[in-house]
């Protein structure tokens, strides 16, 4: 663990990010070219003070949760990101889950959809990161990590996890994860315990999916027509297009409004309720 040289490289790769590359905006009086230590802060999560704390080299030694979210604030590449755990004392984090290092791109593309719902998910329907329409429409991610971390797997194991989607979409949706599912195995490594996991337990448990899984329909998941309640704007119709990283381990998800319905008002109406009371469940 080095915390001193941890300071060094947090300044050092803030000085170098615009706002306008994280969607922040520059204003007449700015003093610094970079992002503010509050600016990284709230983009992490962080108090200010805490975040000071770890420029100067002090404090205590990051969690690996912190260290996620100072390398997505700071957009670091993937080797930056290591060196940021290197430095911090960390054990470097798995390629997948909740903790895997969304691409700075995918990044870049969230923070300009602001008047979007958006997240970005891996190709297992892990949700890595969403903006704050994402958060007012879907609610918080749940703090789950292991095999519930994934929305498909706890679409198939937990009953609440429907309650997003109204019950006689419930076939529809499905089969389409079982297709994309059986989709993004294929395209991983044979030896990938990750989605060998995921298969071999809801196989296990969910009779539902062993019979979908044998029916071996395969479909990359680009888009879909989706009815989500929400708790205070009721069902809400939108159009789910999917933008895939180059090797397809990650998602862009962007929900739009379906033409003809009431769904472009309640999507306007999101900023203003924000993520009061919200308590839904997440779809991918």
């Amino acid at each position: 663990m080095n915390l001193a040289d941890l300071g060094v490289f947090l300044r050092t790769r803030r000085d170098r990010i615009r706002p306008s590359d994280v969607g922040l905006p520059t204003g007449p009086r700015r003093r610094v070219p970079g992002l503010r230590r509050d600016e990284v802060a709230q983009l992490a999560g962080a108090s200010v003070d805490y975040y000071i704390e770890l420029e100067r080299g002090s404090g205590a030694q990051p969690s690996e949760q912190m260290l996620a979210a100072l390398a997505r604030a700071l957009r670091l590449t993937s080797d930056e990101r290591d060196h940021l755990y290197r430095l911090a004392g960390r054990p470097l984090p798995p390629t997948a889950g909740p903790a895997a290092h969304v691409h700075p791109g995918m990044l870049d593309l969230l923070d300009r959809l602001t008047g979007t719902p958006a997240r970005v998910i891996t190709d297992l329907h892990v949700t890595l990161v969403q903006n704050r329409l994402a958060l007012a429409l879907l609610g918080p991610v749940p703090a789950a990590t292991g095999l519930p971390a994934s929305f498909v797997y706890r679409w198939f194991t937990d009953p609440a996890a429907r309650e997003i989607y109204p019950a006689e979409d419930h076939e529809h949706q499905s089969g389409t994860f079982v297709a994309d599912l059986r989709a993004a195995v294929a395209r991983r490594d044979h030896n990938d315990r990750e989605a060998a996991a995921i298969v071999e337990e809801l196989l296990r448990r969910s009779a539902e999916f062993a019979v979908l899984w044998e029916r071996y329909e395969v479909a990359v998941r680009r888009g879909d027509r989706k009815r989500i309640l929400h708790p205070v704007l009721g069902p809400v119709d939108v159009n789910c297009l999917n933008l895939l990283s180059e090797d397809g381990r990650q998602r862009l998800l962007w929900f739009s409004p379906v033409a003809g319905t009431d769904a472009v008002d309640k999507l306007d109406l999101l900023s203003v309720i924000g993520t009061q009371d919200l308590a839904v469940d997440q779809p991918s």
